[in-house]
């Protein structure tokens, strides 16, 4: 996903406001930060407002969202 296409979409979800909307958005962070980086990220939360929005901060990883847990080590 580019940065433009997240942005669109995130722009979107923001209309609604919702909680589901709030993890949609937590999903897109998850990745551009996968392919962009945390700099990314943070550029589109403050620009975006995401944090008076849905609680987002800048610095938060999102790396992980939407990402199923990898092998436990205690099984």
């Amino acid at each position: 996903m580019t940065l433009d296409q997240a942005r669109d979409l995130i722009r979107t979800q923001l209309q609604f406001g919702g909680g589901y909307n709030r993890n949609a958005v937590r999903l897109m962070l998850g990745e551009i930060s996968r392919a962009h980086g945390q700099g990314a990220v943070d550029g589109l939360i403050r620009e975006l407002e995401l944090e008076a929005a849905f609680g987002l901060k800048p610095g938060t990883d999102f790396s992980g969202v939407g990402r199923p847990p990898g092998p436990n080590p205690q099984t």
